[in-house]
């Protein structure tokens, strides 16, 4: 039914009905993305251009299937059509990195109406170092700092750099196939981070990427000088701070193999040690059953208050995905109302 529904929309009766709007009606900008996860990101980031006369509405790639992805969203007709303005709004992924070194890069950096992360996906950004600990307090309404997050993450990134530009220069290069994103990943994620000792996963971590670095230079003895200069360009060219390595890699890989090993345990020990509190001070037993039920039902999963939190705006990838809305925007803007 939807499908014979829509054939019968055709384009007349479309600028008919688009004729019928007030002249000083908003312009509305329909705005593709990737996943039902993917909404709530791209509306909290929308919302801070909208005006009375810029609206936004974010849905998935089409309304008459399920499918869903960064191919789907773009297959879609971008640019202004009859008085509305469709767009996409997709991870960066490796692509914006590739500048231009494949297909899907181009279109990426070329169309006015594709608006990308620059950090590898929505994920990198929900996982943004100085909002950890917000993040924490949030999921076991317990302050207490147990370990200095920010600087975990900054070691963190700093250690994986040097095999990061490696992963960038293999799928730069054509050997994808010898150094995948996949392998990439299993180097520089985690099983597990002990909480009283996080310098112990971040000492393994560094053996594992010598090693890997290791092996590299010996199956890729003539890459040296283009390694340098890819590693210098990834800094002077696109502002990538080796201390920040964690918002480039894969989003997935970060997420679950990461920042969740490395605060689902501290967010244990947090709540433990607050239950531990409320039981010391409880007068008689129903008291203390009491406020443990309300406390455990003021509880929220860590992974939910990343996913809901928007201190990310702050970071220096989001200034680069901003100044690209505000620019779309402004263009929208003297089009429809000049």
């Amino acid at each position: 039914m939807a499908k014979r529904l829509q054939e019968h929309l055709n384009s007349a009766y479309i600028e008919l009905a688009s004729k019928l709007r007030p002249k000083n009606a908003a312009q509305k900008i329909v705005a593709y993305v990737e996943s039902y996860d993917d909404v709530f990101f791209w509306r909290s980031v929308l919302q801070d251009f909208e005006t009375d006369k810029i609206k936004f509405e974010v849905m998935l790639p089409s309304r008459f299937t399920l499918s869903k992805g960064k191919k789907a969203a773009l297959m879609n007709k971008l640019g202004p059509r009859l008085g509305d303005f469709m767009i996409a709004c997709v991870d960066a992924d490796y692509d914006y990195i590739m500048q231009g070194a494949t297909q899907i890069s181009r279109t990426l950096l070329s169309s006015p109406y594709i608006i990308h992360t620059y950090a590898y996906a929505i994920e990198n950004y929900q996982c943004y170092a100085p909002s950890l600990h917000t993040a924490c307090v949030m999921s076991t309404l317990n302050d207490r700092t147990v370990v200095s997050l920010e600087a975990f993450m900054e070691e963190y990134s700093n250690i994986i750099w040097p095999l990061f530009v490696w992963s960038i220069w293999a799928h730069k290069n054509g050997q994808a196939s010898n150094y995948s994103i996949t392998a990439f990943a299993q180097t520089v994620t985690f099983h597990d981070i002990n909480p009283y000792h996080p310098e112990q996963a971040l000492a393994n971590l560094r053996d594992r990427v010598n090693k890997q670095i290791a092996w590299l230079q010996r199956k890729f003895p003539k890459a040296k000088e283009p390694y340098l200069k890819l590693r210098k360009s990834l800094q002077e060219d696109l502002g990538i701070r080796p201390s920040e390595t964690y918002l480039y890699i894969q989003g997935h890989a970060l997420m679950e193999g990461v920042v969740l090993p490395l605060l689902n345990p501290i967010c244990n020990m947090l709540r433990r040690e607050r239950e531990k509190e409320i039981s010391g001070l409880a007068m008689h037993g129903q008291q203390k059953q009491n406020e443990l039920s309300g406390y455990r039902h003021s509880q929220s999963p860590i992974d939910l208050m990343l996913r809901k939190s928007t201190d990310f705006k702050e970071s220096a990838p989001y200034q680069k995905l901003s100044s690209d809305i505000r620019q779309l925007t402004e263009r929208i803007s003297k089009r429809r109302f000049a």
